[in-house]
């Protein structure tokens, strides 16, 4: 893979196998805190790091096709932060020159034709990958941070004061679990994908698409009985499910090899995606063909002749079957979902 090398852009610096075939991925390097509450167990171990919450003083940096971004897109569309917190996007498509900007995706704040030079303004002798999502501060002039599961907890904690909805992704009661579930979900299913689609092994690929799926078929069960992954709650949980399922039949299934079984062949896993497809805000978060395109037209090592399938067709806004069992969405989500009256 390609990265920056004490400030310089390089080709194939990185590798992202292990010598058994098994995908390796890189730690995010920007850890700063916006806010001083909502801090997980081994980050932010520098109180320096800490950035005092203003309304339009942060910029995020995404890729529609990108999970990892979309989980903070995600959670700043389910909290209202639009006006709060500024957005912008990449090209979807990632080859040698890492993620692009385009007279399309324009960088707002400096007209800048990388990504990588966003990492380079923050440090100019950076030395790693170029990922999204990147949360920048426009009065500093830096990457506050540019790991997802912090990024969605500082937007979700940090900034709801200034949300305009009533919205807690990570509800005291509940906050050990959603760690956990977190956790739990990381490796088998968000990563599990990436070690499918890029193991260099068969021994690798066959452990990955195992523990995908045995998980899969987990949740599946789960599911039946409960209508989020914590219970009857909305959590960031969901949102770190969210935007794996949802990319799973148009990519992971064929183009990562995971092809045991679609997720609109799980009754549960389905119809849960269904509904937080159709919670407020989260549907303009999910862009099929920049997910499409990226995938399939960024990986030439996966998919040489980089041709894009033109299926499968999905329908995320078929009625779902989650209001049979209890609990439901934050009363905020609810009343904005609910049909105006006649």
């Amino acid at each position: 893979m390609n990265m920056l090398v004490d400030g310089e852009w390089r080709v194939d610096a990185y590798e992202s196998t292990t010598d058994d075939g098994e995908f390796d991925r890189q730690e995010t390097a920007f850890r700063g805190w916006v806010g001083g509450d909502g801090v997980r167990e081994g980050a932010n171990p520098d109180p320096d790091s800490a950035f005092s919450v203003e309304p339009g003083r942060y910029h995020l940096y995404i890729c529609r096709a990108c999970p990892w971004a979309h989980r903070a897109a995600m959670t700043r569309a389910l909290k209202g932060l639009e006006d709060v917190v500024s957005l912008s996007l990449v090209e979807p498509v990632r080859i040698d020159d890492g993620w692009e900007f385009s007279e399309e995706y324009p960088d707002p704040l400096f007209d800048e034709p990388y990504l990588r030079d966003i990492y380079t303004r923050a440090d100019p002798e950076f030395t790693g990958r170029v990922t999204v999502p990147v949360l920048w501060d426009k009065q500093e002039e830096t990457i506050v941070n540019n790991e997802s599961r912090e990024i969605m907890r500082m937007l979700n904690v940090a900034f709801d004061d200034l949300a305009e909805r009533d919205v807690d992704l990570w509800p005291g009661e509940h906050r050990q679990e959603v760690e956990r579930l977190i956790d739990e979900i990381y490796e088998p299913i968000n990563n599990g994908v990436y070690r499918a689609g890029f193991a260099g092994s068969q021994a690798a690929y066959d452990r990955a698409v195992n523990e995908l799926f045995d998980a899969l078929d987990e949740y599946e069960e789960l599911l039946g009985d409960q209508r989020y992954l914590a219970g009857d709650v909305l959590t960031e949980a969901d949102v770190a499910m969210f935007v794996t399922l949802v990319r799973f039949d148009h990519v992971y299934h064929t183009h990562f090899k995971c092809n045991r079984r679609a997720i609109h062949e799980y009754p549960n896993l389905w119809n849960y995606t269904k509904e937080l497809s159709q919670l407020p805000g989260v549907a303009e978060t999910v862009n099929v063909q920049h997910i499409v395109e990226h995938y399939y037209r960024s990986h030439g090592d996966v998919n040489p002749s980089r041709l894009v399938p033109t299926g499968p067709e999905i329908d995320f806004t078929e009625p779902h079957d989650r209001a049979r069992l209890p609990g439901g969405p934050p009363a905020d989500l609810a009343d904005a979902a609910a049909p105006a009256d006649d």
